[in-house]
């Protein structure tokens, strides 16, 4: 295997033990890693994201056993799986090795790897068949849609107006960090013809608009919580000019005036 430049010393050691031992599983046909390994861009805090491709036929069966399977290392140390993100194919672990290693399992039906949100690289396979998979389609990672967006948001924020009104402060708290993590930051990267993973290395990415998000962080109290709720209207409004969609004003300015009410 050839590695990128940036993957750390434990992540290899671990990672060239879980190919060698996957890779016996006559039912396994591919494995492949993406995220920050197929971008090469591993830190020492990287998790390990990996695709393991499974002959059709043999998918159900693979599918019941995969935490026994998992279990033939004694470096595992707990494991659950991704409904949580929408994903129960999914298996999220931790490993003790050098240091504690966060490993993601997505056992997959061979044709169904196509399927894939950003790029993933080879780390082995039977002939090409986990390469010609991925050769029939391109990645591609689900974008914001802005007119779904907008259909929903004066109801959100009147939602969050109403929990403000009623003393429901951290409930309140934990809706601004919905509207930054699956709105205005999709939104903002999308527009900067980046990918729109929510919040995760924004600052990095988009730090001009990371100084407006900051006017969205609030403490847990009217006034505070207001005036954030007032910045993500002003901050999706910005968005929102830059997208081609039918607005509903109505209910922007009778929700809006709701939360002024509020003051």
């Amino acid at each position: 295997m050839k590695f990128p430049k940036s993957l750390p010393t434990s992540h290899q050691t671990l990672l060239e033990q879980l190919v060698q031992v996957l890779s016996q599983d006559s039912r396994i046909c591919g494995i492949g890693c993406s995220g920050s390994y197929a971008s090469d861009s591993m830190d020492q805090y990287s998790d390990l994201d990996l695709v393991i491709a499974i002959e059709p036929e043999h998918y159900p069966e693979v599918m019941a056993q995969r935490f026994e399977i998992l279990t033939q290392f004694e470096q595992l140390l707990a494991a659950f799986t991704g409904e949580h993100v929408g994903e129960p194919r999914l298996i999220v672990s931790v490993f003790d090795c050098a240091e504690v290693l966060h490993v993601d399992f997505k056992f997959v039906a061979l044709p169904d790897a196509a399927q894939r949100v950003d790029d993933t690289q080879v780390l082995w396979q039977k002939g090409t068949l986990l390469s010609d998979v991925f050769a029939t389609a391109k990645p591609q990672y689900p974008q914001p849609n802005p007119q779904w967006i907008e259909d929903r948001f004066w109801v959100w924020m009147h939602y969050a107006a109403t929990k403000i009104a009623r003393g429901e402060y951290f409930e309140t708290l934990e809706f601004l960090s919905f509207l930054r993590q699956n709105v205005l930051s999709p939104l903002a990267l999308k527009q900067a013809g980046l990918t729109p993973s929510g919040v995760r290395t924004i600052e990095k990415r988009l730090p001009e608009f990371s100084a407006k998000l900051l006017k969205t962080v609030a403490m847990p109290e009217k006034a505070s919580l207001t005036s954030a709720l007032e910045q993500c209207v002003a901050i999706y409004l910005e968005l929102r000019a830059n997208e081609e969609i039918q607005v509903n004003d109505r209910a922007k300015d009778a929700c809006v005036g709701y939360l002024r009410d509020l003051v």
